[in-house]
């Protein structure tokens, strides 16, 4: 990895901001996953530990944009009120201004900043804001190795906006700028990447999170050690247009499972009753396919699937499943998992591998009539003895629900990010700091 870490510059007595990701799931204000947490201790420790003054800053979900200072109106909203007749103007912006400090209190940081500092065994401040008097405050009331965790970062529209303004405020705060938020480094917004590229602060640095996901992915995209086999699921296949492009020029196996198989399926002739189909895309999925046989790449499709009458409504009720051919889909079924052939036949292609990469589950599995072929696949990744990277997203935590994670190499906390790694994609969070 070419880009500095925290261990390469000094931290002590610097004033550090961190970009984490604390973006974690919450019920009635109670975090339900607390992995992205724990993702960034390592970081915060060490920083606390040397001394420095840890200025933590996130979003949290997506909440109502402001408009001006404070809970406001979007543009869009603003332009809506404005068209109304007068008197009604009142009461439809009370209505909106009541939905955006609902989310203030849906998506606020506070709840993380209690479990952080229990976490830590030492207070950690929270700031009602982002840049204004609260935040101010606390951090100049710091000390070296206390750590303040500013307010969600999208209260303030300046955030996705790439403000200037936002982006000077939060560089007044900080000697030190540090991401260790893989989960946001492919977006370009105020505090993943706008904050150095317009050169508010000069000395920018990764925290041990995003080390650990450059060396491990990249490298093993890079100068994988063969067999590298990629597995590839999901339910849209025009969100992996390029990283199939891309994969197939690295690995030596690319095995294609979940809705997307049925494009893929469909562009070699066989009837997919009502599975999921991009009629767009089967072109270039022959493509595809005729560029896999040219580069003499194995490209695995499912050769059977579990099929039902209607999509379960709600995602995991239980419905009435069989098990056919993949050329015997009937006109009025829809495949929503990978049969039993196929497990074992992305099973048989992973067990001699030396290296695998997987992105996206083979079905429905949020569905346990349809998970099983997920099941497979990480049972699969998790009986070879090769290095095996996890994507992100729901193949992660699929390997995590599933009781598989201590055998993985690597799981990343980044699903989009990892799939423009795997696409060939620069990550604007990472490409703005500080090269060795």
């Amino acid at each position: 990895m070419n880009k500095k870490s925290i261990k390469d510059v000094e931290v002590g007595g610097k004033r550090c901001l961190v970009r984490v990701d604390f973006n974690v799931p919450m019920k009635d204000g109670v975090i339900t996953d607390e992995n992205r947490i724990d993702g960034a201790l390592p970081t915060i420790k060490y920083l606390m530990e040397k001394g420095a003054k840890v200025i933590l800053c996130s979003h949290m979900g997506k909440p109502h944009n402001i408009f001006t200072e404070g809970f406001g109106l979007t543009k869009k909203e603003k332009k809506a009120v404005e068209a109304l007749p007068e008197e009604e103007r009142a009461a439809a912006k009370a209505e909106y201004l009541k939905k955006a400090l609902k989310d203030k209190e849906k998506f606020t940081l506070r709840p993380v900043a209690e479990r952080l500092s229990e976490k830590l065994g030492k207070k950690v401040v929270f700031a009602e804001d982002i840049v204004g008097e609260s935040a101010t405050a606390a951090v100049a009331n710091m000390k070296d190795g206390d750590v303040v965790l500013l307010e969600n970062t999208r209260f303030d529209a300046g955030e996705e906006g790439r403000s200037e303004e936002l982006c000077k405020k939060l560089a007044a705060f900080c000697d030190v700028y540090v991401n260790d938020a893989f989960g946001t480094a492919h977006r370009s917004h105020a505090t993943t990447a706008a904050i150095v590229e317009y050169g508010f602060v000069k000395t920018a640095v990764c925290g041990f999170l995003i080390e650990k996901e450059l060396s491990v992915m990249a490298d093993a995209l890079e100068n994988p050690v063969r067999p590298f086999v990629a597995i590839l699921g999901g339910a849209k296949i025009s969100d992996k247009l390029k990283v199939i492009d891309n994969l197939l020029n690295k690995c030596d196996t690319l095995i294609i499972g979940g809705g997307m198989a049925y494009t893929f399926i469909k562009a070699k002739g066989y009837n997919v009753g009502n599975s999921l189909v991009d009629d767009e895309q089967i072109g270039y999925c022959k493509e595809m396919m005729a560029k896999a046989d040219a580069l003499g790449k194995k490209l695995y499709l499912p050769i059977d699937a579990v099929i039902t009458k209607e999509f379960p409504n709600p995602i995991d009720a239980k419905v009435d499943t069989e098990v056919c051919d993949i050329d015997k889909i009937p006109d009025d079924k829809e495949a929503l998992d990978i049969g039993p052939k196929s497990a074992a036949l992305f099973a048989d292609a992973v067990k001699n591998a030396k290296t695998v990469i997987w992105n996206g589950p083979m079905g429905v599995s949020e569905n346990p009539c349809f998970a099983k072929g997920t099941i497979a696949v990480a049972k699969a990744l998790a009986e070879t003895s090769a290095t095996t990277i996890i994507g992100g997203g729901d193949s992660a935590a699929a390997v995590k629900n599933l009781g598989f994670a201590d055998k993985m190499t690597h799981i990343s906390t980044g699903g989009g990010a990892s799939l423009e790694l795997f696409e060939g994609k620069k990550l604007p969070g990472i490409e703005c700091l500080n090269d060795k």
